[in-house]
C-alpha cells in the first residue's frame, strides 16, 4: 500500500481532473480547435499542485498516486474480506 501526503493527494487528484478534461474535450470534434483554451486552468492546477507536492517531474511517484486513488478500496463498498 501506498502512503500518501495530503499534498500527493491534492496533485493526484488535479491531474486526473486534467486528464478528464481532456478527454472530454477531444472527444468532441467542435471543441478540439479550443482545447488549448479550455484546458490552460486545468494545467495550471495541475502544474501548481505537482510542484506544491514535489512531483513534478517524477512521474513514477505520481503514477503510483494516482493508481493508489483509481483503485477501489475492500472497505469502500462494505466488503472487509
Amino acid at each position: 500500500m501506498t502512503t500518501i501526503t495530503a499534498d500527493e493527494r491534492a496533485a493526484a487528484q488535479a491531474y486526473l481532473r486534467l486528464l478528464e478534461s481532456t478527454r472530454a474535450v477531444l472527444a468532441d470534434p467542435r471543441l478540439v480547435p479550443y482545447a488549448g483554451v479550455m484546458l490552460t486552468r486545468p494545467m495550471a492546477e495541475a502544474d501548481e499542485a505537482l510542484r506544491a507536492a514535489g512531483l513534478a517531474g517524477n512521474e513514477d511517484r505520481l503514477l503510483r498516486v494516482v493508481s493508489t486513488l483509481r483503485t477501489p478500496s475492500p472497505t469502500a463498498w462494505g466488503w472487509t474480506g
